[in-house]
């Protein structure tokens, strides 16, 4: 072997980052270099984010992971999307889909002709009934895509509810079983190397050395030795997600399996509202400079649809992003890397890309500063446009019932927010800065459902006659319709295909 070539990567902290590093690497290496994870059960894990992204199915998918097992052993539910409730206006009720509103026509979206639709007949049904995955989940209703991607006649995907403590586990097992080694003890100080600076050991309480070539900080919010070691930096970002608490609590599940995520604006954040197959997952994130967490607690409890499973937990963040994310021998993922809310379950997806770059830009012993200065580049951007996404709930807003949505409206945004609103708004077209985050049709679900209507029709689309384009609407939504009527219920497909125990 290479004498540069890794020999040992030592993954620091366990949990839902920890583990989902391990897991890829352990596949990918094939027992070409040792890999040692280290956890403390005396540190407890954040493990509060239960709703993904459509991507954790590639992500899965890409380990070998059966669906239906995964399913089953982490108590998981389907998810078709987010119904959001009191968001721009008290009283609005909206669903961000994962899916199109139809195929392109004449190489423009679907969503441009519907507009074009609206503004001449006025009874013309909302935009939502042409999306498939709104349809699933008005209706409770679920089924897989006939192909792995969505397609034509059904173009939607679905993402996973599950228990973040139960996927840690299974990842766990996945990895040990593929030759990961898990170390047990608390880390009492870190070696560097006199000349390089590249972190060479762990010393751990109960004196045991732990060398490493590449470490990978999976520490949390402390970032043990991102931060802690390398002096990283932190980009904070309260000035526009003022959020920095919440607080979280199961409580019994419902009778009803729906496949969706609720979040519900509340007078200073939202609550959110995540169904398993074994309890349901709620929680409120809030800003406490406008209100107090006593009244938090009371507004989460107040929401509960279910007996409580215990009191809330309480947490604090900062949102924003380390400044670097790879230093030396040093890449942290996860919270060590930065923290944005979860208001569109970006959390876990986060880690997935993050881990995917690491394995892509996987390094030698002397870890070459230019694969440093690409991952950190990518990473950056990736928090700065998920960043830009989960603001937009926040600043376009109509609410002005509390001090809280006053501030929201009136906050200082980035000008890549600021141009994608108001390109969106002038002329119905959205600025994509990232092709592998969210897409046109996302932005299209949040802009409208928060009240941004477009001003002006795509002067390209006056091709297609009225009657040519209500007939292409008519037929799309009469087959969403069937479809969806032939779908069995959401509590019914999960009791015959994955069940939990």
């Amino acid at each position: 072997m290479n004498d540069n070539h890794i020999r040992k990567v030592v993954i620091v902290g366990g949990g839902t980052a920890g583990w989902m590093t391990a897991a890829p690497l352990a596949l990918k290496l094939g027992g070409r270099c040792e890999i040692v994870l280290v956890e403390s059960p005396e540190i407890g894990t954040v493990g509060v984010g239960e709703a993904t992204l459509p991507t954790i199915r590639y992500f899965n998918h890409a380990l070998g992971i059966d669906d239906a097992d995964f399913v089953r052993k982490t108590q998981a539910t389907f998810k078709l999307g987010i119904e959001f409730k009191d968001w721009g206006h008290v009283g609005n009720r909206f669903f961000h889909g994962f899916g199109d509103f139809g195929p392109p026509i004449e190489h423009r979206p679907a969503y441009m002709y519907w507009l074009r639709l609206s503004r001449t007949f006025k009874d013309m049904p909302s935009y939502e009934q042409w999306s498939m995955a709104t349809a699933m989940a008005r209706n409770n209703r679920f089924a897989p895509p006939h192909d792995e991607m969505p397609s034509v006649s059904d173009a939607y995907s679905f993402a996973y509810h599950f228990d973040a403590g139960l996927y840690a586990a299974y990842l766990r097992d996945y990895a040990m079983g593929r030759g990961v080694t898990r170390v047990e003890g608390m880390i009492d100080g870190v070696e560097q190397h006199p000349e390089t600076g590249f972190i060479t050991a762990l010393k751990l309480r109960d004196g045991l050395r732990v060398e490493g070539d590449l470490f990978v900080d999976c520490s949390g919010f402390r970032g043990l030795l991102i931060e802690g070691v390398f002096k990283a930096g932190y980009d904070d970002w309260s000035d526009m997600l003022p959020c920095n608490s919440a607080q979280a609590v199961p409580c019994a599940k419902a009778e009803q399996l729906t496949p969706y995520t609720i979040s519900t604006a509340q007078s200073a954040g939202w609550t959110w509202r995540i169904p398993l197959q074994h309890r349901t997952g709620n929680g409120h994130v809030y800003c406490d400079a406008f209100t107090s967490d006593e009244e938090a607690g009371r507004v989460l409890m107040a929401g509960l649809d279910g007996e409580a499973q215990g009191a809330p937990r309480q947490l604090r963040f900062t949102t924003g992003r380390r400044r670097k994310s790879w230093i030396k021998n040093c890449v942290a993922i996860g919270l060590s890397s930065g923290f944005l809310e979860p208001l569109e379950s970006t959390s876990i997806n986060i880690i997935e890309v993050a881990v995917g770059w690491l394995v892509e830009f996987f390094p030698q012993r002397d870890c070459r500063p230019e694969l440093a200065a690409e991952f950190n580049r990518m990473i950056t951007e990736r928090y700065q446009f998920v960043r830009d996404f989960i603001v937009l709930h926040y600043k376009v807003t109509q609410r002005s019932d509390s001090e809280f949505w006053r501030y929201c409206a009136n906050m200082p945004i980035p000008d890549t927010l600021k141009h994608q609103i108001e390109l969106f708004r002038e002329t119905g077209h959205v600025a994509i800065y990232d092709p592998q985050g969210f897409s046109a049709s996302s932005y299209f679900s949040i802009l409208m459902g928060l009240g941004v209507v477009p001003k002006a029709d795509d002067p390209l689309i006056d091709a297609l006659q009225f009657d040519q384009l209500l007939g292409h609407f008519a037929t799309r939504r009469e087959f969403i319709n069937k479809m969806v009527n032939a779908m069995p219920d959401h509590g019914l497909y999960i009791s015959r295909h994955c069940k939990a125990p």
